[in-house]
């Protein structure tokens, strides 16, 4: 079988919803995924978003991170 009828096959079984304008459920994913699921989602966009960046992928201690501490009033 060749990779473009796989690729279709492969596509018949993905889920399709259809939902009203506005009529949308919420994004909330915590009752489909587990909290490692969520953290893999994040780190694959912040992933991505890096490397869009042409910028160099920060490698430091998470102690090391750059922070900005600022206080509310109390």
């Amino acid at each position: 079988m060749r990779s473009e009828q796989r690729r279709k096959l492969a596509r018949k079984r993905w889920p399709i919803r259809r939902y009203a304008l506005g009529e949308e459920p919420g994004e909330d994913l915590s009752a489909t995924t587990t909290p490692e699921e969520r953290v893999a989602m994040m780190w694959e966009l912040a992933a991505t978003a890096w490397r869009l960046s042409g910028k160099k992928f920060p490698n430091y201690p998470r102690r090391k991170a750059p922070i900005k501490i600022i206080r509310l009033p109390r």
